[in-house]
């Protein structure tokens, strides 16, 4: 067993809309996965502790998410992404069956195409005290690692502010890990970004 075990935490609580009619998480990819499905299917391959957050009244059936496949409720989602993941990050703390868990990747479930080993490479370099984050060429992406070390603050963010500015209080603590893979900055937004895909 690792002596930091992940749990990957995908984010599925967002209104998407930029992305039009519909429920992103509904929409269909060019293989015939649905874009919340392909995430959680690739991200499960890499890690085996999966949270999937979503709104108060998501019924997760509804949406193709396994029955056994822990859910977190995002109470403030309409808040923003940051009220989203404070909502996830005080769960996460107070799950039993994460106690030994040291490490929290924020997975968006809008980037279906991030790699398992994506996720691998970024596994080896997290700790409970690092921020790590993948990077391709000249571009940094998702996942973001997050250590159980920095969770408190992230339980206290709100509004639609992400983890960036607690990535800039805790420079000394950031890494970034080069990786061969276009997905870490991939994401779908409209239904043109489908397309392309």
């Amino acid at each position: 067993m690792r002596s930091d075990p992940m749990v990957a935490v995908i984010m599925a609580a967002g209104r998407s809309q930029r992305f039009g009619r519909g429920d992103k998480r509904l929409a269909t990819l060019p293989d015939g996965d649905t874009l919340l499905a392909a995430t959680l299917a690739h991200t499960a391959a890499a890690v085996s502790r999966v949270r999937v957050v979503l709104r108060a009244g998501d019924d997760p059936a509804a949406l193709g998410v396994a029955c056994d496949t822990p859910i977190i409720r995002a109470r403030r989602a309409d808040n923003g992404l940051g009220a989203s993941l404070a909502d996830a990050f005080a769960a996460l703390m107070h799950d039993p069956e994460l106690a030994d868990c040291r490490v929290a990747a924020v997975v968006l479930a809008d980037m279906p195409f991030v790699r398992p080993e994506t996720m691998q490479a970024l596994q080896r370099e997290a700790s409970s005290s690092r921020i790590v984050r993948p990077r391709h060429g000249e571009h940094i992406g998702h996942p973001v690692c997050f250590g159980r070390d920095v969770w408190p603050e992230l339980s206290t963010l709100d509004g639609d502010q992400g983890g960036r500015s607690l990535i800039h209080r805790h420079s000394s603590r950031y890494r970034e890990v080069s990786v061969d893979d276009p997905g870490i900055h991939a994401d779908i937004d409209t239904p043109a970004d489908i397309v392309r895909s």
